[in-house]
């Protein structure tokens, strides 16, 4: 009985590997825009953290360099925390199964 309870935890476990595995690579393939300035800079970045565009706005460029700065870096910031944000939601519905406490994080 002990062997037959096993193998389905493994069958479970082997399942979640692959349904994270999937939703991981989605993931990489998401893109989220972060924004400063009230739209003035903003990212595209991947759900693996890798930027693929920054768009400023040519009145930014006549003003000071420490402006335009610190407008990428609050852009920057805003799309980390929305690809935290969105990992944390999409991956959400692949732990939820899993009987993990609140605010437990695997590896990734």
């Amino acid at each position: 009985m002990l062997k037959g309870g096993l193998g389905n935890l493994m069958k479970q476990a082997q399942k979640m590997q692959e349904e994270m595995a999937r939703a991981q690579a989605e993931l990489a393939e998401m893109e989220v825009t972060g924004q400063a300035g009230g739209g003035l800079v903003s990212v595209v970045m991947t759900g693996k953290h890798s930027v693929s565009r920054v768009t400023i706005d040519p009145s930014v460029l006549e003003e000071d360099r420490d402006m335009l700065e610190d407008l990428l870096t609050a852009a920057m910031n805003d799309a980390v925390q929305k690809v935290e944000d969105m990992t944390r939601e999409h991956l959400g519905a692949v732990t939820q199964g899993m009987g993990l406490p609140g605010g437990f994080k695997l590896p990734f």
